[in-house]
C-alpha cells in the first residue's frame, strides 16, 4: 500500500500462520533429528518479504501496481498473493506438525490442545494489532484471527484421508460461490456481484458486523485453503518419493491450480475481498509453483545459499509480521519531533521527509521501506543466529 507522506501506513497485506517453524524434512541430522524443511522456511520468508514490501511502501501514486492490491474483479497483483500463500503454507506445515507429535509418542488429546491454543494466540494476538491499528480496543474477525480459524479447521481435519479433506476443500468452495450466485440479496436478487452489492457484504453488514463477527464467511474458503495446503505438505512428507518425484507433482499441482482458478474466474472473477473459489485456486496454484521451484533449488538440489536471507524472515515470522507494526504504530508514529520549520511530526514523518529532501520523492521512498526493512532483517537475523524462535 501506498503511504502519503503524514498518513498512518496501515497493513496492506497479511501475515504468517501458527505452524511458523513446525515443518521438519524427512531426512534426519546427526543424532536422528529430523532437519528443517529449508524450502519451506525460504517461501515463508518471501511471503514476509512481499508483506513488508508492500506495508511499507512510501512512494504514493508512483507504487508500483503489483504492490498494490487489485481493484474490485480487476485480477490479482502480487499484493494480493501475500496472504493466501500464507495461509497455504499453513496448511502445509500440518502433516509435519501431526507427524513431530506423533513420533514423540504423546496422546492425541495433547496435540489438540496445543492446536487450540495455537488458534487461540493467534486470535488474541490478531486483536491486539486490530486495536493498535485502531488506537481503541477492538474484539473482532481479523487477519491473525482468520487465519487461526482457518488453521483449527485444517488441523482439526487432517486425520481424514487425503480424498476427503480435497473433497471437503471443494465442496467449501462450491457451496461459498452457489450461495454468491444463486442466493438473493433481498431487494436486490441473486447472482448481484458488486463492491457495494453482493451477498458476502450483505450478511456482514447486515448480520454479522453487529455481532463483531464481520468476516466470519471468509472462513469457508479460508479452510478450504489451508486443506489444499494439507496436501501439498503430504506431498513433501513422502518418504517414498524421490526429491524429483515430489517436484515434478508439486510442480504439475500448481500448475493445475492455477488453471482451475483461471477457468473459474471466467464464471466468478477473482477477488480478494469475497476470497472467491477462482481467487483460492490460482493464489494456491502460484504459491505451489513457488514452493515447488525453491523445493528443487534448495533442498532437492543443495543450493541453500541463495536463500539464506529469506529463511531468516521465514524462521521467525510470526515475530517478522507482529512486531513491526507494533513499533511502526506504537513508536514511529506515536512517538513525534520538532521538524526545522516548527512543526511537530511523527518520528516516521520526520524520517520520510528528511529521505525525500536528500534523495527525491520517488527514490526517498524506496530507501525509506529498503531501510526499514534491512533493520527488521538484522533484528530477525540477530534472533536466528542465537537460534531464538518466538512462536505462537
Amino acid at each position: 500500500m501506498s503511504a502519503p507522506v503524514g498518513e498512518q501506513v496501515q497493513p496492506a497485506v497479511e501475515p504468517t500462520a501458527a505452524a511458523d517453524g513446525d515443518a521438519k524434512a524427512p531426512a534426519e541430522e546427526p543424532g536422528g533429528k529430523p532437519k528443517r524443511l529449508a524450502s519451506l522456511d525460504a517461501f515463508r520468508g518471501f511471503t514476509i518479504l512481499g508483506m513488508l514490501l508492500v506495508n511499507n511502501a512510501a512512494l504514493d501514486v508512483f507504487t508500483p501496481r503489483q504492490f498494490q492490491h487489485a481493484a474490485w474483479n480487476d485480477g490479482v497483483h502480487f499484493a494480493d498473493m501475500v496472504f493466501p500463500w500464507f495461509l497455504l503454507i499453513v496448511g502445509v506445515a500440518i502433516p509435519f506438525a501431526a507427524a513431530s507429535h506423533r513420533r514423540k509418542g504423546l496422546p492425541p488429546w495433547r496435540y489438540d490442545l496445543r492446536v487450540l491454543g495455537r488458534a487461540v494466540s493467534l486470535g488474541l494476538l490478531g486483536c491486539l494489532i486490530d486495536s493498535s491499528l485502531a488506537r481503541r480496543p477492538v474484539l473482532g474477525l481479523g487477519v491473525l484471527q482468520l487465519i487461526g480459524a482457518a488453521y483449527l479447521v485444517g488441523a482439526a481435519l487432517y486425520e481424514l484421508p487425503l480424498r476427503g479433506r480435497l473433497a471437503l476443500a471443494a465442496g467449501f468452495l462450491v457451496a461459498h460461490w452457489a450461495a454468491i450466485k444463486f442466493l438473493p440479496i433481498p431487494g436486490v436478487g441473486a447472482g448481484v456481484f458488486k463492491e457495494s452489492q453482493n451477498l458476502i457484504n450483505h450478511l456482514n453488514q447486515v448480520y454479522l458486523g453487529p455481532l463483531g463477527l464481520g468476516g466470519l464467511i471468509s472462513v469457508v474458503p479460508a479452510s478450504a485453503l489451508a486443506l489444499i495446503g494439507t496436501a501439498i505438505g503430504d506431498v513433501l512428507r513422502g518418504e517414498t518419493s524421490t526429491s524429483m518425484q515430489k517436484t515434478a507433482r508439486l510442480l504439475a499441482a500448481g500448475a493445475g491450480l492455477v488453471v482451475i482458478g483461471w477457468l473459474w474466474s471466467l464464471h466468478l472473477p477473482f477477488n480478494k475481498p469475497v476470497w472467491t473459489a477462482s481467487y483460492i485456486f490460482y493464489a494456491a496454484g502460484w504459491g505451489t509453483l513457488v514452493l515447488g521451484v525453491f523445493y528443487l533449488l534448495i533442498d532437492a538440489r543443495g543450493w541453500r545459499g541463495w536463500a539464506f536471507p529469506l529463511v531468516v524472515l521465514g524462521a521467525n515470522a510470526i515475530f517478522a509480521y507482529a512486531v513491526p507494526i507494533l513499533v511502526k504504530v506504537h513508536l514511529l508514529q506515536e512517538w513525534t519531533v520538532k521538524a526545522a520549520h516548527g512543526s511537530v511530526v511523527s518520528v516516521q514523518q520526520a524520517f520520510m521527509n528528511f529521505l525525500f529532501l536528500h534523495a527525491g520523492r520517488i527514490a526517498g521512498g524506496w530507501l525509506y521501506t529498503s531501510a526499514y526493512i534491512v533493520f527488521w532483517w538484522l533484528v530477525l537475523l540477530w534472533l536466528y543466529r542465537r537460534r531464538i524462535f518466538l512462536r505462537v
